[in-house]
Formats: structure tokens, C-alpha cells, sequence
């Protein structure tokens, strides 16, 4: 990436460090509390740690970064020799991170383009990868910047959760609260619309609902050009399958990845998600 132009995200992106690497992206950790105790997410907990709370049924909250720790980054990106500096952030309907980076934008001492991403997971990873690859093209931090709005509004994720307790205790669950009433009776597949968690349709058995998940992705990739992304929490027996059968069966695909969803939004998920974001390029 060019020295003068410098990337942001935060840790919900769950991009693998390679890319991360790759492209020199910096990533402003969210905050998961086990209970009293407070963690930098991507750096002091897992996802198994947090697969393992949820199910001992301790008491665990998410957090955003504070304005000051995105200000630290945005500072050390222009003393690094930045000029400007593109933040692509989870969704501003599900956290307050982008909100965050926007105050610290402010006061940053070179202008840093602020992108609310409307989604989270590797649905933003993807708006993240387009910004990088808009800078290593050699496009202005503007360009980069309207990349990923573009990458992140054509878009899609969708996703099993077992029970919606999780996103009920967080209150993510949005107009997904409907559903509720017959929670027992049904497993929920929902999706990312307008930055929010809605509901999509609501299926007898986790087994009908893996499989009708497969046909939205398949329905909703079509004959496009597209990556796509299989995610999970301690789930990776439903995800591998999965992806592969994608794979065989997504006539566009270009790249496939496997990945498990950090603490942060594995604490309003919980054990058993399975999730697959379709994103044309």
C-alpha cells in the first residue's frame, strides 16, 4: 500500500492476518467483557473463549473502541507519513465504533474518510479489501473510499443462529424480536438489511434451515462474479460442508473462505451460527 495513504478497520471485519498483512491494514480492536474482566478483541480472547462463556451462561457484553484509541491510530498513520487515511467500520445500526472513529476523525491531524459499512464480518472485510486494493491501484483516499461503499452495498449476508436469546440479551435483534414468540418452535435465518439484523424466514429444523441458507447464497450469487465467505461459531463440522458445496455449485466464484467470527459478534451470535456473505465483485 502507498506510504502516503493509510487503512482502518475495526476488529469485526475478521479478515485473515495475511490479508491484513498483505496490505498493511491497521485494525482498531472492539472490547468483549467476560463477566468483571475486559478484553481487546483479536488479541486477548477467542472465539472459543467466548463459545465456552456463553454456554457456562456467564454474563458477556461487547464494547466500542473510544475516540481516543482510534485517534492514537490516525495519529501514528500520519506521523508513519500518511497524507489521508480511508476507516471502513461495522455497521453504525449495530455498534457505536463508526461513531467513534467519526469524533476522532475530527480531530485528526490529516483528513481521514470515515465509511459505515452498513454490515460486519467479512460482509465489511470486503468493502475493507476494495479500499485496499482502490489505494494500491494508485486511486485517491476519496476513490478508495467510495470502492468500498460500492463493494459493501452489492453486499449480502445471511445467517442460521440456533436460539436468538443472544441477540435478544445484546439488543441486536431489531425487528427480528418478532420472531421470538416462537422461538422454540422454529429456526430463525436472518439477514443484514439497512445496517440491521431483520428477520428472512423462519424454518422448522436447523437441518431444513443449513440447507435453505445454501439456496439464498446459490439464488443471490446467480451467474455474477463473486467471493464468498462461510462464517461460524465452534460450528466448523456445519461450515466445511458447506463451503464446499458452494463451491461446487456457484458457477462465478472466484474466492471461497472458511472462517470463524471473532468474540465480539460470536457474544451475540452464539455457539452454532453459520453465516454466508456473498459479495460480487
Amino acid at each position: 500500500m502507498p506510504a502516503d495513504l493509510a487503512l482502518v478497520t475495526d476488529s469485526t471485519a475478521y479478515l485473515p492476518q495475511e490479508t491484513l498483512d498483505r496490505h498493511g491494514i491497521t485494525v482498531v480492536p472492539l472490547s468483549v467483557a467476560v463477566g468483571d474482566t475486559v478484553f481487546a478483541e483479536g488479541l486477548e480472547i477467542s472465539p472459543k473463549d467466548v463459545a465456552e462463556a456463553l454456554r457456562g451462561k456467564e454474563r458477556v457484553t461487547t464494547s466500542r473502541p473510544n475516540p481516543e484509541t482510534f485517534a492514537a491510530a490516525y495519529r501514528a498513520a500520519a506521523d508513519a507519513g500518511a497524507r489521508e487515511i480511508v476507516s471502513v467500520h461495522i455497521s453504525g445500526e449495530l455498534s457505536g465504533t463508526v461513531e467513534a472513529a467519526r469524533l476522532a476523525a475530527g480531530e485528526a491531524p490529516v483528513p481521514v474518510h470515515v465509511v459505515d459499512s452498513r454490515l460486519v464480518g467479512m460482509a465489511l472485510g470486503y468493502g475493507v479489501l476494495a479500499a485496499a486494493e482502490a489505494i494500491a491501484a494508485g486511486r485517491e483516499a476519496a476513490e478508495a473510499a467510495a470502492a468500498a461503499t460500492r463493494r459493501t452495498g452489492l453486499t449480502s449476508g445471511f445467517f442460521y443462529v440456533d436460539t436468538l436469546e443472544y441477540l435478544r440479551r445484546g439488543g441486536r435483534i431489531g425487528a427480528a424480536r418478532a420472531l421470538l414468540g416462537s422461538a422454540l418452535a422454529v429456526k430463525p435465518l436472518l439477514h443484514l438489511d439497512g445496517g440491521r439484523i431483520e428477520p428472512l424466514e423462519k424454518v422448522r429444523t436447523a437441518s431444513r434451515a443449513i440447507a435453505r441458507l445454501e439456496e439464498i447464497a446459490v439464488e443471490r450469487a446467480a451467474e455474477l462474479e463473486v467471493d464468498v465467505t462461510v462464517h461460524h461459531l465452534a460450528a466448523e463440522e456445519r461450515a466445511e460442508p458447506l463451503a464446499e458445496r458452494l463451491r461446487r455449485r456457484i458457477p462465478g466464484l472466484r474466492e471461497l473462505y472458511v472462517g470463524e467470527v471473532g468474540a465480539v459478534i460470536g457474544a451475540h451470535v452464539g455457539p452454532g451460527l453459520l453465516a454466508v456473505v456473498v459479495s460480487p465483485r
